[in-house]
């Protein structure tokens, strides 16, 4: 059975195939391959645009189609677009181990761009290239999982990095200024200190004004904090999401 290209859709040598197992029996359908996560994520809502034919197949690659007895048997229906869409919907994609290895090698590099961009070397202040981080990845044997977000796995590598000692990092700091009511300056000030990792101004005349570096992480902390304790009369400011040496390009 011929498969044709939807207008508009840009041609693609290879096939995306989806395979659901029910029954004791495997159904594929046929889809493109830059269109199936999109599909999943909602972002692309025409039908005709992800499945290459509205057909089950046994196999596709043999263009063996399913049976209708075994469909009214399966899936209570022979209706071959609405089985599409379960299929589409419960799944698996096949990927080839040349796709996988790629898929893999991409994420890998992600996840070191994404640490790089996040930390810093406490000694010098300053980020890591991405090729060192992808290095002391290595180093640690560290495996890609496909299934977990890229900014989960960087904070993993991060942790790895920080326990087995592979290379000195931590998170690039964040400068906030906080500007507090006298009233309750006093406390938060003590607060406050606990928080930060580092204090570069402290000045207390009519109000409490500090300008203090925080790790990213804590902001949602001192944040709620100030707000708390000073009704909503206290203020947060952030100056450098954050800070680097200068002479570094500022990472956004």
């Amino acid at each position: 059975m011929a498969l044709k290209q939807p207008t508009g859709q840009k041609r693609l040598t290879n096939i995306a195939v989806i395979r659901l197992k029910k029954g004791g029996k495997r159904f594929e359908i046929a889809c493109y391959p830059n269109k199936v996560t999109s599909w999943r994520n909602k972002v692309e809502t025409d039908i005709d645009e992800v499945l290459q034919s509205h057909t089950v197949f046994t196999n596709v690659s043999k263009g063996e189609v399913a049976k209708t007895a075994d469909l009214k048997k399966v899936f209570d229906t022979d209706n071959h677009s609405e089985i599409c869409l379960k299929i589409l919907t419960k799944g698996e994609l096949q990927v080839s181990e040349k796709e996988r290895q790629a898929n893999a090698e991409s994420m890998f590099r992600d996840i070191a761009t994404v640490v790089s961009d996040k930390c810093v070397n406490p000694d010098t202040n300053r980020p890591y290239p991405v090729t060192m981080i992808e290095k002391a990845m290595k180093d640690l044997h560290f495996s890609v999982k496909p299934n977990k977000n890229t900014k989960q796995q960087a904070l993993e590598v991060i942790k790895q990095f920080k326990e087995n000692e592979t290379i000195k990092i931590q998170r690039a700091q964040m400068r906030l200024r906080a500007t507090i009511p006298a009233k309750e300056g006093k406390k938060l000030r003590e607060k406050i200190k606990k928080i930060a990792t580092q204090i570069e101004e402290d000045t207390f005349e009519e109000d409490l004004e500090m300008v203090v570096l925080i790790d990213p992480g804590v902001y949602r902390e001192i944040d709620d904090l100030v707000k708390h304790d000073t009704k909503g009369k206290g203020k947060i400011e952030i100056l450098n999401l954050k800070e680097i040496e200068e002479g570094d390009e500022k990472l956004e």
